[in-house]
């Protein structure tokens, strides 16, 4: 008998950071395919996938990053909890601190029907391209519903002037 479908989808992934001076960057990926060709702020993403039940999600957030980026990560990785985006999918995340050169960036691929009722089968990137971000730029860049973990990643903030 099949498996029954989880109510939500689950993705686990890597928020990678470094230190640049006195400011932490992080590592962003922008999703390939023809919906998100033109899209920018709020279009970019950390490395993830979706995850089976029995699936370890850190080893899965690991494959996912690997499988798109061409990075295999090892290290102290930072439990970063879990988020529910607005279309439901549940995300758990995890942070590393490293670096990794953006120009050798080696994506995994999808194939879906390009142009639409063309009958022609594409093929497209998953990530069509990662870059470094501040996290103040990230917040702007990152899909909406993963800002928290930006948030999660820099921490308590000192409280702002007394009024």
């Amino acid at each position: 008998m099949p498996e029954p479908k989880p109510k939500f989808k689950k993705s686990a992934g890597i928020l990678l950071f470094r230190r640049v001076g006195h400011e932490i960057e992080v590592l962003l990926a922008h999703p390939g395919g023809p919906f998100w060709k033109n899209k920018d702020y709020g279009a970019w993403s950390i490395p993830k996938g979706e995850y089976a039940d029995n699936e370890d999600p850190l080893a899965a957030a690991k494959r996912e990053f690997a499988e798109e980026t061409g990075l295999t990560l090892s290290g102290d990785f930072i439990p970063l909890g879990e988020i529910r985006q607005p279309g439901g999918k549940a995300v758990m995340a995890w942070a590393l601190e490293g670096d990794f050169d953006t120009a050798t960036l080696r994506s995994n691929t999808f194939s879906m029907p390009w142009p639409p009722r063309s009958g022609k089968l594409r093929e497209f990137p998953e990530i069509d391209r990662a870059a470094w971000f501040p996290l103040a730029l990230a917040r702007l860049k990152i899909l909406q519903g993963q800002a928290e973990f930006l948030d999660r990643l820099a921490g308590p903030q000192p409280p702002g002037p007394l009024l």
